[in-house]
């Protein structure tokens, strides 16, 4: 089920990240079995037959429980705040968060509220989003040049 043929060890609570393309990754949190089905729970877009939500905000997202298989084959285990900040119990904070969650509307936006962000709020009480944050490091100073210029 993992990358490259191998079969990662889920425990609720974990972030898991499926690989999309060469800068992106779609995150969810794995929420444990139902009838021996590894499920997830993540944000998606809901008013948007497209994969490519318009301008990158979404009125109608929500979090879901999904089979991790539905997700996708490739997956990873990426926990990648663990060393930053303190996991939260699965049992008596997060799963309890995510149970509340489920089906009420939220608004994604691609570099405010996306899956990472979600998935690590979740985990850490913590909203982060290292692709963002990556992403943010090449346009930032092509984005000065164009303010200090009145470009934009």
């Amino acid at each position: 089920m993992g990358q490259k043929g191998s079969r990662e060890q889920l425990f609720p609570g974990d972030i898991v990240e499926f690989p999309r393309n060469k800068y992106f990754s779609h995150f969810a949190v794995f929420y444990g079995e139902r009838d021996g089905i590894p499920y997830v729970a993540h944000l998606t877009c809901r008013d948007s037959d497209s994969k490519h939500v318009l301008y990158g905000r979404a009125m109608r997202s929500a979090v879901r429980l999904d089979p991790l298989e539905l997700m996708g084959k490739r997956y990873k285990v990426n926990n990648m705040l663990d060393g930053a900040f303190p996991a939260r119990d699965f049992h008596t904070v997060v799963k309890e968060l995510i149970d509340d969650a489920l089906g009420k509307d939220v608004t994604f936006d691609i570099l405010f509220n996306n899956s990472e962000h979600q998935a690590t709020q979740l985990r850490y009480g913590v909203k982060r989003s290292q692709q963002i944050e990556t992403i943010y490091e090449h346009i930032m100073p092509a984005w000065k040049k164009l303010f200090k210029h009145n470009s934009l």
